[in-house]
């Protein structure tokens, strides 16, 4: 044996625990799987938010070791450093910003795609896993109303979703430097801050940017977007892209995608839809209604961890004319010469994503197992929940109420006669935090602070908004 021989022998010895065992791999899940089930288990106990400790101390207990520790020990670290600190997003009384529900199975279903590490990015190299995520895609065209044509793609979220559709709809519509300064980009006062960060990456941050006024129901002015759209032409501007919402994080208000569709058609102008929050109502009969005009985009993004109850970590950005996706994004490099030939459809086709994780398991497990029916059934509960919170916060005394919700979302004030209106409503949104047992959150819409109720997480319950009925009741009274 070598002096080489001998390294090799030492090293490999070394590195023989990342091996596991059998009896490692089982009392590891073991383990893991009872820390689980205590969390999930006190979920109803805990607060909605709770403040984090001294910062020091998560660093020092985060610190990656020379020598192994046990998972006990990493276990009691996540406890008392990550599960019980911060926003609960598990909880059935979170109803801030845009609540996410994080099923169950779906956490099964990323620990399965951990373990098999299926790389799904080319359709030869994991055609089991890439064949699923083109089943979620044309499911969810189908919910949407899209055509056979339709393609698609499972990012990251939200933001990346966005960024896709942006750069495709830039490429479609020819957009070169040269045309950057002049081509006009059509906004409203609630359009996602994430909508102009991606026009900003991709290289858009030029553009003519037109923001829209709101009508009463907080939705786009579709006679403003005409009357806009008119003087751009005239002025020799080329119209190019209109960012509508269906369902705004502010107000959860849906624009009037019908009538955006038919001005989009008429100017020949790209029209894409931000349905992150909103999209997934389509899956009810109700709330399809709701979001009539979507199926005429040319593009949209929805979060199935928003809607669809999901882990955070997915979004999903759909295509009307597959084939703009597709024209957008392929390329090949000579090192995947072997699988030139492959019939396999290959998400890296339709993505800036060329390493990418089976995420398509997490979303198609949880309907697999529950249904669609279940998941329809959650949706049109919490599009009436909203409704109810809506009419009984209009018993309250001193509540202003916004407009009534377009889905799950109730906007409302504060306005007692003896304070300041935005004052007295961020003195109850800090009073409602202290509190605990349930959390909302605010914005400033039209220049006022403003509370915002969203009701969305899967195991929210009629019970669960009488509880923040209850809570906003007590805080007002102390207030006032």
């Amino acid at each position: 044996m070598t002096v080489q021989d001998n390294k090799l022998d030492k090293l490999r010895k070394l590195a023989t625990p990342l091996e596991s065992s059998k009896t490692t791999r089982v009392s590891h899940l073991q383990k893991v799987g009872a820390h689980a089930e205590r969390f999930l288990e006190s979920l109803p106990q805990l607060h909605v938010y709770a403040p984090a400790g001294p910062r020091d101390d998560a660093i020092a207990a985060f610190a990656i070791p020379e020598l192994p520790e046990s998972l006990d020990d990493a276990l009691r670290a996540l406890d008392e450093y990550v599960d019980g600190i911060g926003h609960n997003l598990g909880s059935s009384r979170f109803f801030a910003y845009i609540p996410s529900g994080g099923l169950y199975e779906s956490a099964l279903a990323d620990y399965l795609a951990a373990v098999s590490n299926r790389y799904a990015g080319v359709g030869a190299a994991a055609p089991g896993a890439t064949r699923m995520e083109h089943v979620m895609l044309r499911w969810l065209a189908d919910v949407v109303g899209y055509p056979a044509a339709a393609e698609g793609d499972l990012t990251s979220g939200g933001s990346m979703a966005t960024l896709s559709a942006i750069l495709t709809a830039r490429e479609a519509c020819n957009v070169r430097s040269a045309d950057i300064t002049s081509s006009v980009v059509y906004v409203t006062g609630h359009t996602h801050h994430t909508f102009r960060k991606a026009l900003h990456v991709a290289g858009l941050a030029e553009c003519e940017i037109r923001e829209l006024p709101l009508d009463a129901n907080l939705r786009m002015d579709c006679t403003a977007l005409r009357t806009t759209l008119q003087e751009d032409r005239r002025a020799g501007l080329r119209p190019w892209l209109i960012a509508a919402s269906a369902g705004t994080t502010d107000a959860g208000a849906v624009d009037p995608l019908d009538e955006i569709a038919d001005i989009a058609a008429e100017f020949g102008v790209w029209m894409h839809v931000d349905a992150a929050y909103g999209g997934a109502f389509a899956l009810c009969d109700e709330g399809r209604q709701r979001l009539k005009g979507i199926e005429r985009s040319d593009s949209l993004i929805l979060d199935p961890h928003k809607g669809f109850f999901l882990p955070c970590g997915i979004g999903v950005v759909l295509v009307r004319d597959g084939q703009k996706l597709y024209d957008a994004y392929h390329a090949r490099g000579t090192y995947m010469q072997d699988v030139a030939g492959d019939t396999e459809r290959s998400p890296c086709d339709y993505s800036a994503e060329l390493t990418r994780p089976f995420r398509a398991l997490r979303f198609w497990l949880p309907f697999k197992v529950h249904g669609s029916r279940a998941f329809a059934a959650a949706l049109e509960e919490k599009l009436l929940l909203a409704e109810y919170f809506y009419i009984e916060c209009g018993k309250i005394p001193d509540l202003e109420l916004g407009p009534g919700p377009d889905l799950s979302i109730v906007t409302f004030r504060f306005c007692p006669e003896s304070m300041d209106a935005d004052i007295a409503s961020r003195a109850l949104v800090d009073a409602i935090s202290r509190d605990g047992r349930v959390l909302l959150a605010s914005t400033t819409i039209a220049g006022r602070f403003t509370i915002r109720m969203a009701i969305l997480t899967y195991h929210t319950h009629i019970e669960d908004v009488d509880m923040a009925l209850q809570v906003i009741k007590e805080c007002t009274a102390v207030i006032r």
